[in-house]
């Protein structure tokens, strides 16, 4: 059988297509094995340039160009994923029992934390791959362009219910994004293993919740079921950012090293909409109808921000805690890949997620620490995110997060070894959460009437909506 089918052939399996390292295969595997009772201990790799740390830029795009070979799907590839078998492998991690509920939608670190908080799924609305791209140029966004729509076409002819995104980010790729085509393919329905797995696995009448990413970015129509966006918002960036004339774009392409005279991307006239995370209209819409003929009540959050939803649900946890007679005292700020829900539960933490390690990240966790009730311990996991960007928070500002601790200011040595451009495995949040003191029994889990009142007390004044 050749790598990477399923038993029976017929597609590449889920585990193949979604590439490594994404936001929604990493918080899918965390949140399955906290409902298992297990923690991220065997989640995770170093990324493929961290050992290249300090080497050339020429060498460190070569190693990037091998990395990319190893992991990433030839074109051929594309036309073999079905995206009803990637549906099938993320709820196929779920152990199979009755639920109080489901959460389902954008990619969200929070997301996982809060459906452990319920014990609940997660699911994404989407999930996103990885593509070579042969004699690809960082600093060549119409080129991407041209070659991720014929991609985006061999994906869609047979998966003609997805939308595909394409994002072409230097400031969060790095050299990656000269040796790949990154995809983020979006249902526009509700995949049947969801709605086999929602008929089955949830109890009667039992809630589904709603997350969707509010943000949006300037993005080109290239072809039905095919758009393109140049940066993303979890660059740090903005859209001006990316535009040829700007110096922190040139600071970007040098670093991943490209050029900025070459830099020109294809014009975009239309109103900014839904980012890469965002939900399809069409998913939306079948959840709903789904919900309405099994009388299961729907309710959806919106985040306008990630912020926003990290400092609702690290609130919702502090909660949590304290009505279970617990200190509530102790908080865990995490960053990217860098999580583990189980952990946390054991050693009854409040959770705090950063996106990445942009300093608009990190500003984000500094002005809610800054208006919340002191914390008697703050551990801080940032992860490097491999390269190097003027939008990127300094270990000072990091630092400064861990200093709000009354009693105890941790930075993981680990993690700020090399940062920026160093690696760590998602297993390293795994490490400095068990060496936490254990805080048992761990209370029963949150109804999820209380969370969404609870979401909305303290999610309101900072633009979460919840309905």
């Amino acid at each position: 059988m050749r790598e990477g089918l399923t038993a029976d052939g017929a597609g590449l399996a889920g585990d193949r297509v979604v590439a490594a390292g994404s936001a929604a295969r990493i918080l899918v595997a965390a949140t399955a094995r906290a409902l298992r009772g297990a923690d991220c201990a065997d989640l995770g790799h170093p990324g493929p340039l961290s050992r290249f740390t300090g080497a050339p830029e020429p060498v460190r795009r070569a190693a990037a160009t091998r990395a990319a070979g190893r992991v990433a799907l030839t074109a051929g590839q594309t036309a073999e994923v079905d995206a009803d078998r990637v549906a099938r492998w993320f709820a196929d991690q779920y152990p199979r029992r009755r639920y109080p509920g489901a959460l389902l939608g954008s990619p969200h670190g929070a997301a996982a934390h809060l459906a452990v908080l319920l014990g609940v799924p997660w699911l994404p609305a989407g999930f996103e791959l990885s593509v070579h791209w042969p004699q690809g140029a960082v600093d060549r966004p119409q080129a991407a362009l041209d070659h991720g729509a014929a991609l985006a076409a061999r994906l869609l002819a047979g998966n003609p219910d997805l939308h595909v995104r394409q994002v072409h980010c230097p400031a969060s790729r790095g050299v990656l994004a000269g040796a790949t085509v990154a995809l983020s393919a979006r249902w526009r329905r509700l995949p049947a293993a969801y709605l086999r797995f929602l008929a089955d696995r949830l109890e009667p009448g039992a809630p589904v919740l709603v997350l969707g990413d509010a943000r949006t970015w300037p993005v080109l129509d290239s072809a039905p079921g095919h758009s393109f966006q140049v940066g993303c918002p979890g660059s740090g960036l903005d859209p001006v950012d990316f535009h040829p004339d700007s110096h922190a774009l040139r600071q970007v392409l040098r670093s991943a090293g490209g050029d900025g005279v070459r830099w020109s991307p294809p014009e975009v006239t239309e109103p900014p909409r839904a980012a890469e995370h965002g939900i399809e209209p069409g998913f939306d819409q079948a959840l709903q109808e789904w919900a309405g003929v099994r009388r299961h009540p729907l309710h959806r959050v919106l985040a306008p921000e990630p912020a926003a939803l990290s400092a609702a649900t690290a609130d919702l946890y502090r909660h949590w805690l304290r009505a279970a007679g617990k200190t509530g005292n102790r908080l865990v700020v995490e960053c990217g890949r860098l999580l583990d829900p189980w952990q946390v539960v054991r050693a009854g933490m409040v959770p705090y997620w950063c996106e990445n390690a942009t300093r608009r990240s990190v500003e984000g966790v500094e002005w809610w620490l800054a208006g919340s009730e002191p914390f008697s311990s703050v551990d801080v996991l940032p992860e490097p995110p491999g390269l190097r960007s003027p939008a990127l928070a300094g270990l000072p500002q990091w630092l400064a997060v861990a200093g709000f601790g009354r009693r105890r200011r941790a930075l993981d040595r680990s993690a700020a070894r090399g940062y920026p451009v160093t690696s760590v495995p998602t297993r390293r949040a795994t490490e400095v959460l068990r060496a936490q003191p254990y805080d048992l029994p761990t209370p029963p889990p949150m109804t999820v009437p209380a969370a969404l009142e609870a979401l909305r007390d303290s999610g309101s004044h900072q633009g979460l909506l919840v309905c």
